[in-house]
């Protein structure tokens, strides 16, 4: 009777480590959300969205697109913190993710206990971009004009504290003018109104401006990082006026905390994965994105740094909420 029973009983017994392992070799098992804090059109818009079909294709469920804009990309953020920690809601953080650090006294989260990194995506150079019939053609020109008439130059962002906004306000610094911010929720509405002429000049992210400089709608004077960039030949950098300017934009993803180490192991590795592959490479690279990866350390090592970087540029703008 006693070997009946246990001869019964095999079956269960041999498939109950693979019952105990199924779900973390299911997952995913429906589709994954990555909140995107900020209006679609734009810079971090368009580089998620190809993140997001390459992520999707390697883990088999479709990884979907979800604009939560507000708060200079504090709402987004927030959404994902207070999400369930099973690596089915993505944060698409941004350098404005560590601006914001310093920028708001009080956040209703708190980056490094409610988020973990999972992998840097990319980097963003950033451009100097004005109006084709702009009389303002280089660096020298945009200084002289705006010491010629003091916050008489308004210049978009995509929000107060954005990694545009701050670039801007580095210029400021460092050249010794000022000029007037006009914040926007998002780049791509800021775009609208330098093509309309209602903003001078913009420090954006080169993956929202790339199109409009290839087909002339808007004309490119300099590039914010330390060397010229091979996708903008002929463009000289703002250092080469400005001694010491240098200043840039990243994208990458981030989870609850809390989220399985399994699960995390896992979004890195198909992230990783796909940044390797050559078409997704070129994709991000027509894009005017740096392809990036790296570990789960890496990156948090990498928002650390940023965090340091930022907060005194932050300060010395006297950068606020408002």
């Amino acid at each position: 009777m006693i070997l009946r029973r246990l001869l019964l009983a095999a079956p269960a017994l041999l498939a109950s480590p693979a019952r105990a392992q199924a779900p973390a070799q299911a997952w995913p098992d429906r589709p994954l959300r990555l909140v995107v804090p900020f209006l679609p059109g734009g810079a971090t818009d368009g580089v998620a969205r190809i993140t997001a079909q390459a992520l999707g294709e390697r883990l088999g469920q479709p990884v979907v697109i979800e604009n939560r804009t507000g708060a200079s990309g504090n709402v987004g953020t927030e959404t994902v913190a207070r999400s369930r920690p099973d690596g089915l809601s993505l944060l698409y953080a941004t350098a404005t993710n560590a601006i914001n650090e310093t920028v708001f006294p009080t956040l209703p989260f708190d980056l490094k206990r409610d988020l973990v990194p999972v992998v840097l995506v990319a980097r963003l150079p950033s451009v100097v971009v004005v109006a084709p019939d702009s009389p303002i053609r280089d660096i020298p020109a945009l200084v002289a004009a705006a010491k010629a008439n003091p916050g008489g130059l308004n210049y978009g962002s995509g929000g107060i504290g954005t990694s545009v906004h701050l670039g801007a306000a580095m210029f400021e610094l460092l050249a010794g003018v000022r000029m007037t911010h006009v914040p926007y929720r998002g780049s791509a509405p800021a775009i609208l109104d330098m093509l309309a002429g209602r903003l001078q000049v913009m420090f954006d992210n080169l993956p929202s401006s790339i199109e409009q400089i290839r087909a002339g709608r808007l004309r490119a004077i300099a590039v914010t990082t330390r060397e010229p960039l091979a996708m903008l030949p002929g463009i000289p950098t703002v250092a080469a006026t400005v001694p010491g300017y240098e200043a840039a934009s990243w994208h990458g993803l981030m989870v609850p905390a809390g989220t399985p180490a399994a699960v995390l192991a896992r979004l890195n590795a198909a992230t990783n994965e796909a940044l390797a592959d050559a078409g997704v490479r070129q994709k991000l690279v027509d894009q005017g994105a740096v392809p990036a990866g790296g570990s789960p350390a890496d990156f948090a090592a990498y928002l650390a740094a940023e965090i340091a970087r930022w907060a005194p540029v932050v300060r010395a703008a006297g950068v606020t909420p408002g």
